[in-house]
């Protein structure tokens, strides 16, 4: 009975390796298939986006790609040891793009959406594109988020049937709401003192702000809601989602990030070479 019980237990043990061995061999073979293999044997990083999304992608005078996710994709090419090279595509063609590999990742001022996430794998978000507000320098200091702007005394604006809009009512339903067709009609109406603040997405918000702003508006731009942008890669590919993670973790806490955000979206110099 003891032989056969040590047999048993020999047996269950071999099986647990050769089971484990298994499973090990598997994982060396998923690693082996990795985008990020095949970005390092070819010795290129290919980006996919649309050139257009200020200040995230766009072409300076030059014909050059340049913005937010172009520095962002620089930096990820060189974290890498390889080159960048960016590939310019139409919107509604990106994902499937992504999909048949023709490019590696896209960096785009992409929405993390639910429906989207049933087609591709989304990195971390990179930055929060929510609803920020622009005031007119006379509230500086006395309005500092969207509470402050929550009382009857205030007009708010922002554009008809947007995100915009529904934060205004659903955030800040007792200051007075004007809703205009366009984007600029809505800004200037508080930059020409008809209104105190506009609500509007992050970008959007940023480039107005940098055109005309200075000296007139002051930019809140820390987003009151939830709008992630983030990197996206085919479904299945854990090794790539590891390195993009570890990748966006260290160049938050290192200075690269604050940089490139300082560069594109708080200062205004990039316009002169776009415009």
């Amino acid at each position: 009975m003891r032989k056969g019980r040590v047999f048993k237990w020999i047996l269950v043990g071999l099986l647990g390796i050769c089971f484990a061995g298994a499973s090990f061999g598997a994982d060396i073979e998923l690693a082996k298939k990795s985008t990020l293999e095949e970005i390092l044997k070819r010795g290129e990083l290919r980006v996919g986006f649309e050139a257009g999304y200020l200040p995230f992608e766009m072409t300076d005078k030059k014909g050059n790609f340049v913005g937010f996710d172009m520095d962002m994709a620089k930096e990820m090419a060189k974290a890498m040891g390889v080159k960048f090279k960016p590939v310019n595509t139409a919107w509604d063609g990106i994902i499937p793009a992504l999909i048949t590999s023709k490019f590696d990742i896209i960096m785009s001022g992409m929405t993390v959406t639910q429906e989207r996430n049933l087609k591709i794998n989304f990195a971390d978000p990179y930055i929060i594109v929510g609803q920020t507000i622009l005031i007119a320098k006379k509230h500086a200091g006395k309005i500092r988020s969207y509470k402050d702007l929550n009382d009857p005394k205030y007009t708010v604006t922002s554009k008809l049937g947007t995100t915009g809009e529904q934060a205004v009512k659903r955030m800040i339903p007792k200051a007075n709401y004007k809703s205009f067709e366009t984007e600029p009609e809505a800004a200037l109406e508080v930059v020409n003192g008809k209104a105190d603040a506009f609500v509007y997405d992050l970008p959007y918000c940023a480039v107005f702000m940098a055109q005309q702003g200075a000296g007139k508006l002051v930019f809140l731009d820390k987003p009151f809601t939830y709008e992630p942008l983030a990197w996206a890669i085919k479904k299945g590919d854990p090794d790539f989602m590891n390195w993009l993670n570890n990748f966006l973790r260290q160049v938050k806490n290192d200075g690269r990030y604050d940089r490139i955000y300082n560069k594109w979206i708080k200062s205004n110099k990039w316009l002169k070479d776009v415009q």
